[in-house]
């Protein structure tokens, strides 16, 4: 069974490290890092599947926010808490907001879209949005290979197959449950702001 796991991880990893990051993608990019520590993937490969995703992601929403604005999905994502509060950032800060919004857990899509409906220029976005792709991905790739590198110490050297992806696991549940936590505090506090 961890065998076939394992196989599929080393044909779909990468693929899946670059559509994790396309939506929030923490727990993706870091669990890039961790399998490129334990040579299941390169790391400049898992770090480069988590930037692409992380750029696509973030111009895919500006885009929408952009050129669909009255599409009702987008309208719904205006409705969602935080909106108002991204688009008030963009507004008055839009550089550091595009270049800080993918580091912001739960108002990154919400983000996206108020970039879209600002009037921030394309050309200007798209290149915020690489140098904050690009950093992001360093960022959390790193930690995830960190991560390896703790597993390793406190494990040992010779790490089995199924411990590599029970750890792998627990690292992005953790971070999931985290994620959550922190994006459920901080919409709890704009619901409270916003009445």
């Amino acid at each position: 069974m961890t065998d076939a796991i394992h196989h599929l991880i080393e044909q779909y990893g990468l693929i899946a490290v670059f559509l994790g990051c396309v939506a929030e993608g923490e727990s993706a990019a870091l669990l890039g890092g961790f399998f490129a520590h334990q040579h299941v993937f390169v790391l400049w490969q898992s770090f480069l599947a988590a930037a692409i995703g992380a750029f696509v992601g973030d111009t895919f929403f500006f885009i929408l926010g952009r050129s669909f604005a009255d599409h009702p999905f987008v309208v719904k994502l205006r409705g969602r808490p935080g909106f108002s509060h991204a688009y008030r950032l963009v507004s008055t800060h839009p550089d550091i907001f595009v270049l800080s919004n993918r580091f912001i857990y739960g108002l990154r899509l919400a983000g996206g879209i108020a970039a879209g409906l600002s009037g921030i220029a394309v050309r200007r976005f798209v290149i915020l949005n690489v140098i904050s792709s690009i950093v992001w991905a360093g960022l959390f790739t790193t930690i995830g290979y960190v991560f390896g590198l703790g597993a390793e110490r406190i494990i040992g050297q010779a790490l089995a197959r199924h411990e590599r992806l029970l750890i792998a696991l627990a690292i992005g549940l953790g971070v999931t449950v985290l994620a959550w936590f922190i994006a459920h505090t901080i919409a709890k506090k704009e619901r409270s702001k916003e009445r």
